[in-house]
């Protein structure tokens, strides 16, 4: 009996405990809250968050090294077709010249299809002095001096005025080749200089506080030099085309003096049948 109230007495302390309450209570263990906090959300980086948060200065850098890539492209499509169809025009012009059996011929082919290429254009315009002087003679200060004389400014303003078409263009993608980097590089650094202070300001100095913002300025660096890049490049390449054709166009014009000044005219010979044969005209549709 001894050992049944002895094992019930801590049931009887603790209903003690809790009916009288000038016993003091023992302390609950206290509670185990885990709380589960949420992992930060990665910081919106990249180009449009830049452009965004970009001032007036940053988003008006960036305007205008989207003209000058606008420009540039516009430049490039244009000269290069213009270039494909001056190639394809001059081979058709001076097979048929070549194969001409008279500079009479030449003319009229001349003044049937018109002029679309650059050899006609001083094919016909050297034709058109030599035939004004024979007629008028030096009727003006321009004309005045031999035939001679005035077919060779003919030539000469000829020759000017076709090496000006070709460089046309060419200043603006030099222009935007030269300074594109250099605008991106302005953009650079001004993003830059409001990133530092931003970061100065707020206190933290961090390497992920800094990277970040650095980082989105140097977009401005790329862009530049993406501008830049394809207009050197379609520069390098129109100019040496354009010096090729222009030594081209030398070339012909000296030869074309030569029979002007001359006077001489092709004989007809036996061959003159195969060598009708050989002329194309310059449209395929026309009849030789």
């Amino acid at each position: 009996m001894n050992d049944t109230t002895h094992s019930s007495s801590p049931v009887v302390v603790a209903a003690a405990q809790t009916s009288d309450p000038a016993l003091p209570l023992e302390p609950a263990a206290p509670l185990t809250v885990t709380a589960q906090t949420a992992a930060p959300a990665a910081p919106d980086i990249g180009f449009g968050h830049f452009i965004s948060q970009s001032d007036f200065v940053g988003q008006g850098l960036f305007a205008i090294l989207v003209i000058m890539s606008l420009i540039s492209w516009a430049l490039i499509a244009t000269k290069g077709v213009a270039l494909m169809l001056r190639q394809r025009r001059s081979k058709a012009f001076l097979d048929f010249f070549w194969n001409a059996t008279s500079l009479q011929s030449v003319q009229h082919e001349i003044a049937t299809h018109g002029v679309q290429e650059p050899f006609a254009h001083l094919t016909s315009h050297a034709m058109h002095a030599q035939e004004h002087h024979a007629r008028y003679g030096a009727a003006k200060l321009e004309e005045a001096g031999s035939a001679q004389d005035f077919l060779t400014r003919t030539i000469k303003k000829v020759l000017d005025e076709e090496t000006m078409r070709l460089e046309s263009g060419l200043t603006a993608l030099a222009t935007i080749g030269a300074t594109a980097p250099f605008v991106g590089l302005f953009g650079t650094v001004w993003g830059v200089y409001h990133a530092l202070v931003a970061i100065g300001m707020s206190g933290s100095g961090s390497l992920d506080k800094v990277a970040g913002p650095v980082g989105e300025a140097l977009i401005m660096t790329g862009v530049g030099l993406a501008v830049a890049i394809p207009a050197v490049m379609a520069y390098n390449w129109l100019t040496r085309s354009n010096r090729v054709w222009s030594a081209r166009l030398d070339a012909f014009a000296f030869e074309l003096f030569t029979f002007l000044s001359t006077g001489q005219t092709l004989k007809t010979t036996q061959a003159e049948p195969a060598a009708r044969s050989t002329v194309r005209p310059l449209n395929p549709q026309a009849k030789p």
